[in-house]
């Protein structure tokens, strides 16, 4: 087993639960929330998108998980990319965005690499 291997299902946790607390934050409106809408959607609906795909990724296997893996990526960049570098409450959600920006690398590297192809070791 690969380090990377080893690492692609924590990530999807460490997303999962990340994006968990960016929903229960949006729905309590506990300071820093996420906004409720961003164009074109509605923040809810879509956290609640991103959280079923990384539960998806976590269960499956073979190239289903690659792809799934890949879209997590995609969707987590939304909320975790390098665009909240330039947000207002930086100084408060930092430790969310760095820790996630790590997660979504070692995923991505995972699944473009072929190693997020198995569930278990």
């Amino acid at each position: 087993m690969t380090p990377i291997r080893s690492l692609t299902s924590p990530a999807l946790v460490v997303l999962f639960i990340l994006h968990s607390v960016m929903l229960g934050a949006h729905y309590t409106q506990t300071a820093p929330h996420p906004p409720l809408t961003v164009a074109p959607f509605a923040m809810g609906p879509f956290l609640g998108a991103t959280l079923a795909l990384l539960a998806a990724t976590l269960v499956a296997e073979g190239q289903v998980r690659r792809g799934l893996a890949l879209g997590a990526v995609l969707l987590s960049l939304v909320s975790f990319g390098p665009q909240k570098y330039a947000d207002a409450a930086l100084s408060e959600i930092w430790p969310a965005v760095v820790t996630a920006q790590i997660a979504i690398i070692v995923l991505a590297v995972g699944a473009v690499r072929g190693e997020a192809e198995a569930a278990t070791p």
